[in-house]
């Protein structure tokens, strides 16, 4: 997974919660600015980045009001390069983590459904390409988020369906030789996109990771 770096600029955000932004996301905002687009499309850019940066934030904000409303502070919420995480300051019991979780990617689907409802109302030609923008983005990190690997959204939810039906041990190997799997297609999966879809994402599942839980015989 790409690293978190270290951490440029911190301000409060809802709730109260510190928010602190990587040195990795920087450098990711600076390679599609200047990098990716060219100067002559760089205020196209930059409000790419903002729309990147403002659903990430919002995904780590679902996640975080999940943590609120349950009575479980939040440490800090992080955005890096990778896309980001809210840090509990205590670790949640299942069914509280299990709300957590999910509602990360709520959040980014609310945001993709009311975004595609507003686009075909907007005249305007950018404000029409700015929604259709942030609703595909918003909708690319909900179903990203919802792949059954770790660290992701899906990976921790699958795991957890697991548990309803079978015990822990099971549940964690079960998850990590799916995860195997996944980790394993990655790499083509990426070179595919980068080729034909010219993108390719800074997230990479650990398969050492998931080789771990596919041979854990401790409770995950």
């Amino acid at each position: 997974m790409f690293s978190d770096g270290s951490t440029v600029f911190e301000f409060r955000g809802p709730f109260g919660v510190p928010i602190q932004i990587s040195s990795t996301f920087l450098m990711l905002a600076f390679f599609i600015v200047f990098v990716g687009g060219g100067m002559s499309n760089l205020p196209y850019q930059i409000a790419f980045v903002a729309m990147i940066f403002v659903s990430i934030l919002a995904h780590e904000l679902g996640h975080a009001w999940g943590c609120i409303v349950q009575g479980i502070p939040v440490e800090r919420i992080l955005i890096h390069g990778g896309g980001g995480y809210c840090l509990p300051a205590r670790q949640p019991a299942r069914l509280q983590d299990e709300f957590i979780v999910a509602l990360g990617p709520i959040v980014n689907l609310g945001l993709w459904a009311i975004a595609s409802l507003l686009v075909p109302f907007m005249a305007d030609p950018l404000l029409y390409w700015g929604l259709s923008l942030f609703a595909l983005i918003n909708l690319f990190l909900a179903v990203m988020n919802m792949i059954p690997v770790m660290p992701l959204d899906g990976g921790k939810l699958f795991q957890y369906g697991l548990r309803r039906f079978m015990d822990n041990d099971q549940a964690r190997r079960v998850a990590g030789g799916v995860g195997v799997v996944i980790a394993i297609l990655w790499i083509p999966a990426m070179i595919y996109f980068y080729i034909y879809l010219g993108f390719i994402l800074l997230f990479f599942p650990s398969i050492r990771v998931h080789w771990q839980m596919l041979n854990s015989t401790d409770q995950g």
